[in-house]
């Protein structure tokens, strides 16, 4: 997760009344989850937290709604994104499982008529984003009610953009594919393919495919931050397979111990979804099929985000340590996955994100500045003077925007360290650790040999 206000932040302002939301009693990750939600300007959030086959956190934070200050909960319906793309490739290894699709199956044994450079894309390349097709199809219209063959057949006369199999590049059009071929096989629609085998079984009754016209009990509004604040976000009409649902985060626990069973999927196709693929040159990246494949500090994390206009979404889990986070909330264009694993290091002190040390501060004198230039910001003051004059024409406007009102929300700075000083012929640049109660932010910043400050950037 990550905001910067800097030289080239765009300016935002924002005026939630979170204060005016009952939250459950405050504990330590309360606090973070309330300031980051403060610092990336966040409506609404929902989160669930398991342990050990145990719940032990199912939360909502702020506001489903804005209008109607409608409190989020873990009830709260999300559109979730590309964390949809897991039950594509679930709905597929149970085609698999049934031997009615093979893993190395090439695409064109079930959609007609695919160019000759498609030959080599096999399902297993669609799954795992190897097949090198376009990831966007200049067919797609988000304000459209579209076929995914449509889509699909809009991105035939293009050139693939790699070799399949030689390398890795995120395609959504690769789900699409896979829709189809859920479609085709089954001779249904992948929706109800998938509803029926995976969602019902699970008994995740409030999850379902997008939809603008029908009635959806506690859906939440989707919002976007821009230069003139918060609003109402974009509402895309079109069905898209690669981001198709909307759910709960209480939905998604019973899926996530589903992961655990072979309930629904058995143990080789839960492995398959976890390895990461091998490329043509025997090297392998980080995703199997749905899912990216990583680590925090040496620990397992199998993870996905999704993001949507309105919207964004991560599912972790750590498989080593059994624990699961699940997060949702309606604003867009956030990354939800230090959030995820800052939590899960809340649970497992193993997986606690490294911060580097504090050092000697030599230079307490501008560290006193920084720390007046920060405390200004949140009270919407500005010493242009100590700046170069593009970098103070930018903070000043960004300022009058209320892009730094998260500042003062987020209340009195506990601490400023320095965690790096280094030198050049041109400037001393600096890092600093900015606390305040539940959260971390890092100030960087140059100063001139004559004095002024040359760069500023606050990020988390």
């Amino acid at each position: 997760m990550r905001i910067e206000r800097s030289l080239n932040f765009r300016s935002l302002a924002i005026g939630l009344a979170f204060a005016t939301c009952t939250f459950l009693r405050a504990d330590t990750v309360d606090d973070y989850i309330r300031a980051q939600m403060i610092w990336e300007q966040i409506p609404g959030l929902s989160i669930a937290v398991v342990k050990d086959g145990k719940v032990v956190r199912m939360e909502g934070y702020g506001f489903a709604n804005l209008e109607n200050n409608t409190a989020a909960t873990p009830a709260t319906v999300y559109r979730i994104g590309s964390v949809s793309k897991q039950f594509l490739a679930a709905g597929m290894m149970l085609l698999v499982e049934e031997g009615k699709v093979g893993l190395d199956d090439p695409v064109s044994k079930f959609i007609n008529h695919t160019p000759l450079t498609w030959k080599e894309i096999t399902v297993r390349r669609l799954l795992s984003h190897t097949s090198g097709i376009v990831g966007e199809s200049p067919g797609f219209n988000p304000m459209k009610a579209q076929s995914d063959l449509d889509v699909i057949t809009a991105t035939f006369p293009l050139p693939l953009d790699f070799v399949p199999g030689s390398k890795w590049e995120y395609s959504n059009v690769n789900y699409y594919c896979v829709a189809e071929i859920i479609r085709k096989v089954t001779g249904e629609p992948w929706s109800k393919f998938i509803t029926e085998r995976i969602f019902k079984p699970v008994d995740m009754t409030s999850t379902r495919t997008t939809t603008v016209s029908e009635i959806v009990p506690n859906r939440a509004s989707g919002y976007a931050t821009g230069e003139d604040g918060l609003g109402n976000a974009e509402v895309w009409k079109a069905l898209r397979p690669s981001g198709a649902f909307m759910s709960t985060v209480s939905d998604l626990v019973k899926w996530d111990a589903s992961l655990d069973t072979d309930d629904i999927l058995n143990a080789e196709s839960r492995k398959a979804m976890w390895t990461p693929v091998r490329l043509n040159d025997k090297n392998s990246y980080p995703y199997g099929f749905g899912w990216l494949v990583n680590d925090v500090n040496g620990h397992q994390r199998i993870r996905h985000p999704g993001g949507v206009p309105g919207f964004v979404a991560e599912f972790d889990r750590f498989p080593d340590d059994r624990i699961s986070v699940i997060i949702m909330a309606n604003i867009e264009n956030r990354d939800l996955s230090d959030l995820a694993a800052k939590v899960a290091g809340y649970y497992d002190a193993a997986l606690k994100p490294s911060l580097p040390p504090p050092i000697p501060d030599k230079s307490p004198d501008v560290t006193a500045r920084i720390r007046s230039i920060i405390n200004g910001l949140a009270s919407g003051s500005l010493d242009k003077e100590q700046f170069a004059p593009k970098l103070a024409s930018q903070l000043s406007m960004q300022m009058n925007s209320g892009a730094f009102k998260p500042l003062a929300r987020l209340g009195p700075m506990d601490s400023l360290e320095v965690t790096s000083s280094e030198k050049n012929a041109d400037a001393t640049h600096y890092k600093y650790r900015v606390t305040y109660k539940g959260i971390s932010l890092s100030a960087h910043c140059s100063l001139s040999n004559e004095g002024k400050i040359l760069m500023f950037v606050l990020s988390n």
